[in-house]
């Protein structure tokens, strides 16, 4: 019973062959001819390519002051708000003038007598030390006035707009936080960290480009202003001055900025991004090149920046070389290739 039945099964097995065939009369498996991959090839070229990187920094003042007396005192006139712009020299705030009147007053009688003294000692009827004396007196009153009239009438030292006010008129100044804060922003200027590879292929006075998130599409130019000769031990980097002249106020101290910049130029390959297939599991890329006798070649690169839709290859490939910018999927090494006219 049981030879009967494996008799049926291998007959059934021949009927199910016969029918996958196509023609119902093959009973054994047919060769199956090897298919060629069909690929689209490139020729690349190598080329002259910016060499550029880009950090990120955040927007500073170039000038940031705090404005405030030297002296407690009472707070009589607030002149200006935050957000208002402001030019130098303009008064902001005025504080309280007793004594500033009180040495004004000193100075002038001070300056009378001089004047008086100096009569008699062209006459004859005065010594030069006696002369000297009220000079000299004069003089310290003079100062100490200045001195009183700078630290009452307070003025902005910079052009710039104010960002903080932190007593109101009628106040008494404590000395504990600045009166106002004036922040002058035309121009501004941006910090970026060189690395140590890089620090010698940037000088003062190279075009860098800013963008920031505030105005996307937007590009703003600066110039390296000064470079920090002493590295930073925490992140081995260079610290380097960025300024731009922001002649229109757009960028305001506190803005998100990315700084481009250019260290020269390299001539190396550049091929196409299609080109470029990671290896499964690994951080490597390679490439498919055409061979003279229609193989293809595995070549691993090393990629250097991009480019739009392009790579820069810094090794890896050779200028003139073809590469497989489709069908890589079924490629391995050394299999023979059709070429897509």
């Amino acid at each position: 019973m049981k030879t009967i039945i494996r008799t049926l099964l291998f007959a059934g097995v021949l009927g199910v062959a016969a029918g996958c065939g196509g023609n119902g009369k093959k009973t054994a498996a047919q060769p199956v001819e090897d298919v060629v991959p069909e690929v689209s090839v490139v020729k690349v070229a190598s080329r002259s390519v910016d060499q550029l990187s880009v950090y990120t920094s955040t927007v500073e003042p170039f000038v940031k002051n705090n404005i405030a007396p030297q002296n407690v005192g009472r707070i009589q006139k607030i002149n200006v708000e935050v957000g208002d712009f402001v030019k130098a020299g303009q008064i902001v705030a005025e504080m309280d003038k007793v004594n500033l009147q009180s040495a004004e007053l000193q100075m002038k009688n001070n300056e009378i007598e001089y004047n008086r003294l100096q009569g008699l000692f062209d006459a004859g009827g005065l010594s030069q030390s006696d002369l000297d004396a009220i000079k000299l007196a004069y003089e310290v009153s003079k100062t100490t006035y200045e001195n009183l009239l700078e630290n009452t009438v307070l003025r902005s030292p910079v052009d710039g707009v104010i960002t903080a006010r932190n007593y109101d008129k009628g106040d008494m100044y404590s000395m504990s936080s600045p009166i106002y804060v004036v922040e002058q922003i035309k121009p501004v200027k941006l910090y970026v960290g060189i690395s140590e590879s890089d620090y010698t292929k940037i000088k003062k006075g190279d075009t860098v480009e800013i963008t920031v998130e505030a105005f996307p599409g937007t590009i703003f130019y600066g110039k390296v202003n000064r470079l920090n000769p002493t590295i930073d031990p925490a992140t081995h980097t260079f610290d380097v001055e960025i300024v731009v002249p922001n002649n229109y106020r757009s960028l305001r101290p506190g803005m998100y900025a990315r700084v481009t910049v250019k260290f020269g130029s390299n001539r190396n390959v550049v091929i196409p991004d299609i080109a470029v297939v990671k290896q499964s599991g690994s951080g490597e890329r390679f490439v498919y090149v055409l061979n003279e006798d229609n193989t293809v070649s595995y070549c691993n690169v090393h990629l250097g920046r991009r480019i739009g839709a392009e790579y820069e290859v810094l090794d890896g490939i050779e200028d003139g070389a073809s590469v497989v910018t489709e069908g890589q999927v079924r490629l391995k090494d050394g299999i023979k290739v059709a070429v897509k006219e």
